[in-house]
């Protein structure tokens, strides 16, 4: 009696065997599943290659609309200063310590031990 317990025990394990046998071990599913690991981790042109190079070249779009709106700010700068002849002496005067012959500059320098104690 024990023996026909133990028989019918196995064979509804043998049953999943044989459909896992014929569904998951089958030559073509292990190719096409080795096919897929390979395609997503190894190769050379990988999910995780191409992840990381739409990153940086988000970055370097990012970058370069930066670049766009600095270059256009410094270009209207640059067309304000060569067409006007009192911002182009305002600018030289700010950034380059010019002066006119009967003027003297003074030059203001904070101490920098005495604003850090405060």
């Amino acid at each position: 009696m024990k023996e026909n317990k133990l028989i019918k025990d196995i064979q509804p394990k043998s049953e999943t065997f044989k459909i896992i046998q014929k569904y998951v071990l089958n030559k073509y599913t292990i190719t096409i599943g080795m096919f897929l690991v390979w395609m997503i981790f190894f190769d050379k042109t990988s999910f995780l290659v191409i992840n990381e190079l739409n990153g940086e070249i988000n970055k370097y779009e990012e970058q370069l609309q930066y670049y766009k709106t600095e270059y256009e700010k410094n270009d209207t700068f640059y067309k304000k200063l060569m067409n006007n002849k009192s911002e182009k002496e305002k600018y030289a005067r700010e950034n380059y310590f010019m002066k006119k012959p009967d003027e003297e500059i003074f030059i203001l320098v904070v101490d920098s031990t005495k604003v850090a104690k405060k």
